[in-house]
């Protein structure tokens, strides 16, 4: 039987978003880096427990310190957990140059598979990123897919210019 470990692997993430009632609350500097690596340390957990081998923190980018969430060789695939891609500012250009690196290093990459919050299809749809996905597909063969945990998207508070500059 063919089975889609990414797509495992999302189910796992949306369980664990799930379980956590303020999954979605903006925390800040340090509460919200510890929330992360909770999160993600329960993650590479379950999915060790799941798939009977630990595919997490994989380093594809020859002798880089860059290393990739998590690789499916089988599938030829890359997941990246990145929570912040409903932001303006995130690590999407970057993982998408581990993926490329990978392939440079001699591994099969075809897929690199992003699981973020509620909000992230919406600005990775966006002309910049779209771009950036066309060009990675066409000369990389690349394929990006965005999946979100569910949830309604985050809801940042702006501060007025007079306030930013107070600061």
């Amino acid at each position: 039987m063919d089975t889609d470990k990414p797509a495992q692997l999302l189910s796992l993430a949306r369980e664990i978003a799930r379980a956590s009632p303020d999954f979605q609350a903006v925390r800040g500097p340090g509460a919200g880096d510890h929330a992360t690596h909770t999160f993600m340390r329960q993650l590479r957990n379950r999915a060790r427990d799941a798939f009977g081998t630990d595919y997490s923190e994989k380093k594809l980018c020859g002798e880089t310190s860059l290393a990739v969430d998590f690789y499916f060789p089988e599938e030829a695939t890359i997941v990246e957990v990145a929570l912040g891609l409903p932001n303006p500012a995130s690590e999407f250009e970057k993982d998408i140059l581990k993926a490329m690196m990978a392939q440079d290093f001699g591994h099969q990459v075809r897929r690199l598979f992003f699981i973020s919050r509620a909000g992230a299809a919406k600005k990775c749809s966006q002309p910049g990123r779209t771009g950036v996905k066309q060009w990675a597909n066409s000369k990389h063969q690349l394929v990006i897919e965005v999946h979100e945990l569910g949830g309604a998207p985050r809801r940042r508070i702006r501060r007025s210019r007079a306030a930013r500059e107070q600061k």
